[in-house]
């Protein structure tokens, strides 16, 4: 029998052993972990939506009204009005001609690629896509080739070597690094060579383009371009699930092949009702974006003064490059110590040696929250000179 506690007893050895938090009332920066009011910077919730007044009214008054529970799949009984209509909401507000709502995003991803591609097709995939599209790639039992990151000239090697039914998939926002794909560079490339365009755009919509109509809206790009476009619906919209968007055949195709929406029993309908509303904010609320954008522009300048190196990223996601695991949690512990939480990322989440920081910016943060951050940083920056000092 495999040796299960000798494999935990490894993780802690190597500082990757992972404990949850445990969080009580609302999802706000201003938290309460374990019982110890913190301030946070590490949640996904980057407009500040989760919490919204207007969206617990809407799931309210919808669970008020047609209960709790979801009941069945949608192919049975579960597809409720309040489905239907957000899947027209989300079709309009990506500019696609249809959608479809999953239950989470790693169902979505999983469902996906796995519909649209399977044995004798070839999947190119970005190296830091997601794990649910890595595991939606394996599931297609399609062959696949991943490419380095965002390297356009290696995938159109791959492509221009490649016969028969080719699906290229990437994230549009990378969710540990913060930067955004070379989208358009993409899209060109699948024209050229025949091949189907999936953009996983989570940490792209609500924050990017009109309206934050998401990284794809930003650069103008159709449902010719980029045909199938997913997104999840716990990050900038505040509430819960996932959704594919694009040409109505290929939401039809979904409807019959997707197995994680065929077979799992749909959400709430309240849900989706709470998602309509956050739409509607987000759509018209432009100056929490312009805020969300002073935050990150304020953030990069005063860390990199204090020394530290960030990477290349103009989204909410602002990695703190650190390099092993031990120090990582140190400097993660040190912040906590002073009311910051800040979560501490390590492999296989990130490629070994890579270890960092995540910070997440929020439009509910403050700039007085913003200067409590930036204190704690510098208090702690012995932590890392220490480490550097040890190194040379």
């Amino acid at each position: 029998m495999r040796d299960f506690a000798a494999e935990l007893e490894h993780r802690k050895q190597a500082g990757l052993y992972r404990t949850r938090r445990q969080i009580s009332g609302p999802q706000q920066p201003a938290l309460v972990s374990d019982g110890r009011a913190l301030l946070s910077f590490c949640s996904n919730d980057y407009l500040g939506m989760a919490s919204r007044p207007e969206l617990s009214r809407a799931a309210a008054e919808s669970m008020a009204s047609n209960g709790v529970g979801g009941a069945a799949s949608h192919l049975i009984c579960g597809h409720h009005d309040a489905h239907h209509q957000l899947e027209q909401r989300l079709a309009e507000f990506t500019g696609r001609s249809a959608a479809l709502f999953f239950s989470t995003g790693y169902m979505a991803n999983m469902g996906v690629i796995s519909a649209l591609a399977g044995r004798g097709d070839t999947i190119f995939s970005d190296r830091l896509n997601h794990a649910s599209i890595i595991d939606g790639c394996i599931l297609s039992r399609a062959r696949v080739r991943r490419y380095p990151h965002g390297d356009v000239k290696a995938l159109e090697e791959l492509l221009s070597s490649t016969d028969g039914h080719k699906l290229v998939v990437t994230d549009g926002v990378f969710s540990m690094d913060g930067d955004v794909a070379p989208l358009a560079e993409l899209a060109r490339l699948c024209r050229v060579y025949d091949a189907l365009l999936v953009v996983d755009d989570a940490h792209g919509l609500g924050v990017l383009g009109p309206e934050g109509r998401g990284s794809v809206a930003e650069l103008g790009l159709s449902e010719t371009d980029v045909p199938v476009l997913i997104g999840t619906l716990g990050k900038a919209v505040g509430t819960s699930g996932a959704f594919v968007a694009g040409p109505r055949l290929l939401i039809d195709y979904l409807v019959q092949k997707a197995r994680t929406y065929i077979y799992t029993t749909a959400m709430p309908p309240a849900i989706a009702s709470a998602t309509s509303t956050s739409l509607d904010l987000i759509r018209r609320e432009q100056h929490r974006r312009d805020h969300l954008d002073g935050l990150i522009a304020a953030f990069r300048k005063g860390a990199s003064e204090l020394g530290y190196e960030l990477m290349p990223s103009r989204t909410p996601i602002q990695p703190i490059m650190v390099g092993d695991n031990w120090t990582a949690l140190a400097l993660s512990q040190a912040l906590e110590q002073r009311g910051l939480l800040v979560t501490a990322i390590r492999p296989p989440t990130v490629p070994e040696g890579e270890a960092r920081l995540r910070v997440t910016l929020s439009a509910a943060h403050t700039q007085a929250d913003l200067r409590q951050l930036l204190n704690g940083l510098a208090e702690c920056r012995q932590i890392l000179d220490a480490r550097e000092k040890q190194a040379v």
